[in-house]
């Protein structure tokens, strides 16, 4: 098959439709609605039966990533040396066998290295679906309580409290806001998920009590997002860009309240309603 689909299966959902409730601070009540949210999903890439590494993407064109992947990991040196690829189910994602050329499986098998540094869309150091990370599930705070237009205020004040945000605007920035939605602490990377753990550091540092506030993220929200919050043990994650299918999936596992698309006059409540007040449930 052209797009690398060898499995006999439907192709994966690039796509999903949910259901959501769309908060708009000056309404009387929320508004029910349908959003479209990317995929994310594991894809194990295996060479020679030996798993390699563990990567989050969208499963489409895998194919490519695989010849991609292999060339600018150093695994191949040019297309020829990979005889094919192809995509099955595993528990919990997808692998994607990469099919070497004899000579180069010999010579990847002997240098074999797990992946490090690497968190923009993969799982850094793991090799096997098996190992996906995921926090030890606890029963976040239903104590903690978060009216709409807290996270009104936290949003509006966070793009003065990005400096370096508003001089490079090339960054992003994770920020602790208490339950009043004062901010609490900021921090800032290049890396969306560099910013949270920065945050989540002085956080753990200073002592935080994860009842006594909630987390803003101006990324989009992925799973490890998600993850990462539930390490901390926060019970609110607001994101201001959209999530992704397992992003979601994570919350509801987590009992977290996911808030995101939160904008100067609304957000969508993806899972956790129970924790913004009565006017929103």
């Amino acid at each position: 098959m052209a797009d690398g689909m060898r499995t006999g299966r439907s192709r994966p959902e690039t796509a999903v439709r949910v259901a959501t409730r769309v908060v708009a601070y000056a309404a009387p009540e929320p508004r029910e609605g349908e959003r479209a949210l990317a995929v994310e999903m594991p894809v194990n890439l295996v060479y020679g039966s030996v798993p390699y590494a563990v990567m989050m993407a969208t499963p489409a064109d895998l194919e490519d990533f695989a010849y991609g992947f292999s060339l600018t990991e150093g695994i191949v040196a040019s297309a020829d040396e990979i005889r094919g690829a192809a995509v099955e189910r595993g528990e919990g994602g997808l692998r994607l066998l990469v099919d070497l050329a004899p000579g180069r499986l010999r010579e990847h098998l002997a240098r074999k290295r797990a992946i490090s540094g690497r968190t923009g869309c993969g799982v850094c150091g793991i090799e096997d679906l098996a190992a996906l990370p995921r926090a030890e599930t606890r029963d976040a705070s239903t104590a903690v309580s978060v009216r709409p237009e807290a996270i009104a205020r936290a949003l509006s004040d966070l793009g003065d409290a990005q400096a370096l945000g508003r001089e490079t605007r090339a960054v992003h920035a994770a920020a602790w806001a208490g339950l009043d939605g004062s901010l609490v602490a900021v921090r800032e990377d290049v890396g969306r998920h560099n910013a949270l753990d920065k945050l989540i550091g002085a956080l753990i540092r200073a002592g935080t009590d994860p009842a006594e506030g909630f987390l803003v993220i101006t990324s989009r929200c992925s799973f490890e997002m998600v993850e990462k919050a539930a390490h901390f043990g926060a019970s609110v994650l607001v994101a201001i860009s959209a999530p992704t299918s397992l992003a979601i999936d994570r919350a509801r596992l987590h009992r977290m309240t996911l808030c995101a698309i939160a904008r100067a006059d609304s957000f969508t409540v993806f899972c956790g309603d129970e924790r913004l007040g009565a006017w929103v449930a």
